[in-house]
């Protein structure tokens, strides 16, 4: 294994800083900043360094070596002009605290991003400062918090969430001080409006809920849902999650929501996948928007006052919700992410209902071909329910069971995730929604093709004929075999121990 730390150099050599902009003596620090000794950089030359971060490389795997087809968590391709544009000197060399005069077009770019987003969810106004999806709801929750509050109604301390929900959703919402009321899905896998009407009342805050659902499922009476939360004076959420499979055919708003977040990172084409860099805009209705996070972007027609350009042109400020929540997030968001989407939406504006088309497509296609496969490997192995409903088509993502093998074979949906590492591919989301037993969620995104989709199902039902003692032992092929995963999350390494700690 290569590590960085143990390259054999000369002391002294290997890295170089620049000289001091004023003498050591004039800093003044305070005693308790000062180092006891010099940091232990590692000594490389060049070549040296290149070539271990290169090796690093070769052992991750992401949507640039293969198909990724993880459920929820969207990984698609990203074009890569999104990256030239995001990484022009005009953008990458502002400083959030430089004149607006200087910021013109950045601001633009985050006025224009507002104003899509706001028009493809159905929403009045949107707020970019969020970084992350989970980050967004909490954003949007506190704004509906402080709405509650603001009509005398502050009373309100339950929000309902679907048994499907995205953990995310329920953590947001306690993270508000709220309590979690879960109502199950019906044998169907949708929404149980009895079970929803008996725990709406005085003190629902609020309901969160994805459409499509995570069985991905569309919530075709989601409209009900909102006339029976709307009727009790809470509010609607919809979580963004799965936004891609609906874009161009309907919105959030139609449907009766009050508040989204969008993730950037997965519909409109921002990379992600280690933790970030994500980005979770939120867009509420007009009766939410004086609570969202400053700063937002405006304009107004330019002035005289305002710097070089030409009066009467636009000019782009930022502003402050008159009841803001204050902010989530540093500055204006992440503004790279922002100006990756801005991109992608630019250019593929009037063509994402034909994205959300293609999602749909291929997820049918591969939940097809997966669960008919050829006589000779169907007589191999039991029949894998599709998920909890009878519904002929899904939309972006589905799930299947794989209980019927485990109660055969003792095989289960994480020895078929862990056969597919081994068949070159990453795994599928597994044990994902709760609801749905040996549980495994596949997304394929719009991006992939038909040869790539009947690639991966025929090495999937390759898998499904393995024997269970090869499947308890996989990966075998990959850098890193099975690890105990309760274990490694119990016990995080994550700095490099030398063995002098003095």
């Amino acid at each position: 294994m290569s590590n960085i730390f143990e390259f054999e150099g000369v002391d002294g050599m290997g890295y170089s800083q620049p000289d001091l902009l004023v003498e050591e003596s004039d800093l003044k620090l305070p005693v308790g900043l000062l180092r006891k000794k010099l940091p232990r950089l590692p000594l490389l030359s060049e070549p040296e360094v290149v070539r271990h971060y290169t090796w690093l490389s070769t052992r991750n795997f992401g949507i640039d070596t293969g198909f990724y087809p993880l459920g929820s968590c969207t990984m698609k391709h990203n074009p890569r002009v999104n990256e030239v544009i995001a990484a022009m000197p005009g953008i990458t060399e502002l400083h959030p605290l430089q004149k607006e005069s200087h910021l013109q077009g950045l601001l633009s770019i985050m006025f224009e991003m507002q104003e899509m987003l706001a028009i493809c969810a159905g929403m009045d106004s949107v707020t970019l400062q969020p970084v992350a999806g989970a980050q967004g709801e909490f954003t949007a929750i506190r704004c509906i918090q402080e709405y509650h509050k603001s009509i005398g109604e502050g009373h309100r301390n339950k929000v309902i969430v679907p048994d499907s929900a995205h953990g995310t959703n329920p953590a947001s919402a306690a993270m508000c001080g709220y309590e979690i009321i879960e109502i199950p899905s019906g044998e169907d896998g949708l929404l149980d409006l009895d079970a929803l009407k008996s725990v709406v009342g005085n003190d629902t805050a609020a309901m969160m809920i994805t459409n499509p659902n995570t069985l991905g499922i569309f919530e075709h009476e989601i409209s009900k849902a909102a006339d029976i939360v709307h009727s009790a004076g809470g509010q609607m959420y919809y979580d963004g999650a799965n936004f891609n499979a609906i874009l161009g055919k309907t919105t959030p708003g139609l449907m009766g929501f009050d508040a989204v977040h969008y993730n950037l990172h997965k519909t409109f084409s921002q990379p992600h996948g280690g933790g970030g860099p994500g980005s979770g805009p939120i867009g509420v209705k007009s009766h939410l928007a004086e609570f969202l996070p400053s700063p937002m972007i405006s304009r107004r027609k330019k002035n005289k006052d305002d710097g070089n350009g030409v009066d009467g042109d636009w000019w782009y400020v930022k502003v402050q919700p008159e009841n803001s929540i204050g902010k989530v997030q540093q500055w204006m968001g992440n503004s790279g992410a922002i100006v990756r989407c801005w991109a992608f939406y630019r250019r593929y504006g009037f063509q994402l209902e034909k994205m959300s088309e293609h999602a749909v497509l291929n997820a049918n296609y591969l939940r097809h071909i997966l669960m008919n496969p050829n006589e000779e490997i169907a007589s191999k192995i039991p029949v894998m329910p599709v998920d909890g409903s009878n519904v002929k088509f899904c939309k972006h993502e589905f799930t299947i069971s794989a209980l019927p093998l485990k109660e055969k074979s003792g095989i289960t949906a994480m020895d078929l995730a862990k056969g597919l590492l081994d068949k070159g591919y990453m795994a599928p989301t597994v044990y994902f929604p709760l609801v749905v037993p040996e549980c495994m969620m596949i997304e394929p995104t719009e991006t992939e093709s038909k040869k790539t989709l009947d690639t991966f199902a025929s090495k999937f039902h390759e898998v499904l004929t393995e024997d269970s003692e090869t499947l308890h032992n996989a990966p075998v092929t990959t850098h890193v075999g099975r690890v105990d995963e309760v274990l490694a999350a119990r016990n995080l390494i994550l700095k490099y121990e030398f063995e002098d700690m003095d």
